[in-house]
């Protein structure tokens, strides 16, 4: 008897963000779903820097302006993509704002640190171009491992009710 009160007295003190990751998941936050967030972020970043980088390219401006335009586009396509789905799911548009903020804003900017620094690390990357097979093979290699040094930040955060964990109450 005493167990259902205390589990009744601990439930009425859940916080709306409790609630907000309660409905994705039962117990701790699983390796697939931390993966399809960061899948989900990885997305975004490509589409933003993939475009960021063939305007760079067909503009003629330095490696530096055109790292800038393909990182600030992988934020606009990463938060646009979470912005489509919980409109979608019927939140106003202000509201989603907010959701998309706080679900991708730390997984973007660990992509994107951790790609970009990829990138820099692998010889004669930032001046290969699109025609270039080392450019397109350092670029997946960065993404991989973006994806790989993500995924456990999307987990911790998600297991905490933060990040994607917090557009997880608007898929039905």
């Amino acid at each position: 008897m005493e167990h259902g009160t205390h589990a009744h007295d601990t439930h009425a003190q859940h916080t709306h963000e409790d609630h907000a990751h309660e409905g994705h998941a039962s117990g701790p936050t699983t390796w697939g779903t931390a993966a399809k967030a960061t899948l989900h972020c990885l997305t975004g970043c490509a589409i933003g820097e993939i475009l960021g980088m063939v305007i760079g390219t067909a503009l003629a401006w330095h490696n530096v302006p055109t790292m800038i335009l393909a990182i600030i586009l992988a934020f606009i396509f990463g938060y646009s993509l979470t912005l489509y789905a919980v409109t979608k799911a019927g939140l106003p548009l202000r509201a989603a704002i907010g959701v998309a903020l706080a679900a991708d804003t730390v997984s973007i900017a660990v992509m994107e640190l951790v790609d970009n620094g990829v990138i820099l690390l692998v010889p004669g990357a930032m001046d290969a171009h699109l025609m270039d097979a080392l450019f397109w093979w350092a670029l997946a290699l960065a993404f991989a491992i973006a994806f790989l040094a993500t995924t456990p930040v999307n987990k911790w955060m998600i297991g905490r009710g933060k990040g994607h964990a917090v557009v997880h109450q608007y898929h039905h």
